[in-house]
Order: C-alpha cells, then sequence, then structure tokens
C-alpha cells in the first residue's frame, strides 16, 4: 500500500519535469525554434484552434520561422493570434506565408529571460514539494491507522525525500542548461 503511494508520488513529479521541458521549449533564445509557438491559438471558424493544427511550422534558418497555412484564406488570422499571443515577435505576411525573424538577443534581453526561467524554475520545484509533502501526509495517515509500522513510515519517508532530491535536482539541471543557452552568443 504505501508502495502504491510512492509510485504514484513519483509519476507525479516526473510529470512535472515534463512540464517544465515544454515550459522551457517556449522560451525564446534567439534562435528560431517552432516550440515558441505552441501556446499560439488561432479562431479558425469560431473555434480556437492551435497553430500547428492549421498550418506547418518550420525553422527556414536559425533566424527565420516559416508559418505555411494549409488554407490560405486564414493568414490574417494567424498574423493576429501571433501579436495577440505577446510573444514579442513580428509576423510578416507576404501573402503565402508568414516568417517571423528573430533578432539576435541583448545583453539585457538575456539576462531578463534568465531571471524568468529561474522564477519559473522555483515553480517547478514548489510543485515537487507540494507532492513530497502530500506523500508524506498519506504515510502518516496510513502509520496513524496501524497500516504500517512507524520504522516503515520512516523508511518511506527517507525514500520520498531522496525522490524529491533527485527531481528537484533535474529542475536545476534543466535551468542551469536553458541559462547556457540563454547565454551564449
Amino acid at each position: 500500500m504505501s508502495q502504491s503511494i510512492i509510485n504514484a508520488g513519483e509519476e507525479k513529479m516526473s510529470k512535472t519535469i515534463e512540464s517544465f521541458k515544454k515550459e522551457l521549449q517556449t522560451v525564446k533564445t534567439g534562435r528560431a525554434n517552432p516550440a515558441i509557438l505552441n501556446k499560439v491559438e488561432v479562431v479558425y471558424y469560431g473555434t480556437p484552434t492551435p497553430l500547428n493544427q492549421i498550418a506547418a511550422i518550420s525553422a527556414a534558418d536559425a533566424q527565420v520561422l516559416v508559418i505555411k497555412p494549409y488554407d490560405k484564406n486564414i493568414l490574417r488570422d494567424i498574423e493576429k493570434a501571433i501579436l495577440v499571443a505577446n510573444l514579442n515577435l513580428t509576423p510578416q505576411n507576404d501573402g503565402s506565408v508568414i516568417r517571423i525573424v528573430f533578432p539576435p538577443l541583448t545583453e539585457q534581453t538575456r539576462k531578463q529571460l534568465v531571471k524568468e526561467v529561474k522564477a519559473n524554475c522555483e515553480h517547478f520545484k514548489v510543485a515537487i514539494r507540494n507532492v513530497r509533502r502530500e506523500m508524506i501526509e498519506q504515510l502518516k495517515k496510513l502509520e496513524k491507522d496501524g497500516l504500517i509500522t512507524e520504522d516503515e513510515l520512516k523508511r518511506r519517508s527517507d525514500e520520498v525525500q531522496k525522490m524529491t532530491d533527485k527531481y528537484v535536482a533535474k529542475v536545476d539541471d534543466l535551468m542551469k542548461e536553458k541559462e547556457a543557452q540563454l547565454m551564449e552568443i
């Protein structure tokens, strides 16, 4: 029974890491990365639709993204959605495709992005610690109900702490990797 609590907690922590990875992909690093547009939704026939479902998005080179809609009638809607998404990107519509040019990041912009990534990192660390707290509470309840011994509670609590430390370290590693990417010129 206590093992199922550990397994469920580890799965939640693992999902938190995956969410953090997806979040980091949306941070622009001065290079064209289609993942930056993952959160952009275009109103298509009255329904908000993810951009990647109504257009092909590719990196023409390191500094340019090309968005080729499957339906050319929605070019203006895509352009508007990118502007509304507040990504600090300027789409250029040439009538058949939309190009987004990524200007090189300034030193100040790089530092600001690193600050944002670190703040985001803390958010995910807190999420992992919350999972730890829930697991410990569930284990204490099992001990209180007499389903596990005090020794097993101590052993499982130590196991939970080691797991938490491992996942927090993964978040730190991902953050350092992204910071190095951002500061790279």
